[in-house]
């Protein structure tokens, strides 16, 4: 990582107190289901954004959720916490996305679409991931607006998007450019966070899973596959598709889960 990246993160500001206060909730083993819903009804704003994201029609619900406590009942105290912390931290950043050729609208759809994938995914048979996979799922690609500052700082627009053709990989374009890729930079903003050893070594390691630590891997191949799914434009395509199942066999992952959750997020 280039050392102007690393001063963009140092300069970061401190997570709010209620991002530290969800946090601190959902770590304490003590805590429960009424401790969260307390926690969140302190923040009418934090409220109406965690109530719009559960309301959206990529999760298929047919009754509106107009209570925190229904977000939490239906989605679990891990989903819900991902919500509030997409929230919370997407207000810490000031986006531009130019260079990757989407818009802020676009941005928050991809971090959305793949959060819906994941959950509808990994629900039933891995649900004990979601902890993790949840905020990860959100917060993976956040990395991109400080890579993005740093392209249009530098003045390498053209060169950005010139590689992202030429290689085909936004990641690889990523490294080619400014030495650094989404999955390192998001990671090291959220250690300095100090978010949860689990949920920075899922980032980290989402693009090489193998290099995980053990109790982590599986998460890291499933955001993988994710993220392979649904691309930087949103659209979920036979191509991206494709290149997730190849995915799920190389991980031995559950395809068919996969592909149900698939008929309901195209």
């Amino acid at each position: 990582m280039t050392e102007e990246i690393l001063a963009k993160i140092k300069q970061l500001p401190p997570l709010p107190e209620s991002a530290m206060q969800i946090e601190a909730v959902y770590q304490n083993p003590d805590s429960n289901f009424s401790d969260m819903v307390k926690i969140l009804e302190k923040d009418p704003l934090l409220t109406a954004d965690i109530l719009k994201a559960a309301n959206s029609p990529l999760y298929g619900f047919s009754r509106e959720i107009n209570a925190i406590s229904q977000a939490v009942g239906l989605f679990g105290m891990g989903t819900v916490r991902g919500f509030a912390l997409a929230s919370i931290v997407k207000k810490s950043f000031s986006l531009d996305l130019s260079p990757y050729g989407i818009s802020n609208d676009m941005f928050s759809n991809l971090s959305k679409k793949q959060h819906a994938l994941m959950t509808a995914w990994c629900i039933r048979k891995e649900n004990k991931l979601l902890g993790i996979l949840s905020p990860a799922a959100f917060l993976v690609e956040i990395g991109k607006v400080l890579i993005a500052q740093q392209i249009m700082g530098e003045g390498k627009q053209t060169a950005f998007r010139d590689a992202l053709k030429e290689l085909q990989d936004v990641e690889a374009a990523e490294r080619k450019i400014v030495d650094s890729d989404t999955p390192e930079v998001s990671s090291t903003i959220f250690a300095m966070w100090k978010f949860e050893k689990g949920l920075v070594e899922v980032i980290k390691n989402c693009e090489k899973p193998e290099e995980a630590d053990p109790e982590y891997k599986k998460a890291a191949c499933i955001l993988n596959v994710v993220r392979a799914t649904v691309p930087i434009n949103g659209v979920i395509t036979d191509e991206s598709v494709a290149k997730a199942k190849e995915l799920i066999v190389k991980y031995d992952l559950d395809m068919e889960s996969f592909d149900k959750a698939l008929e309901s997020n195209r």
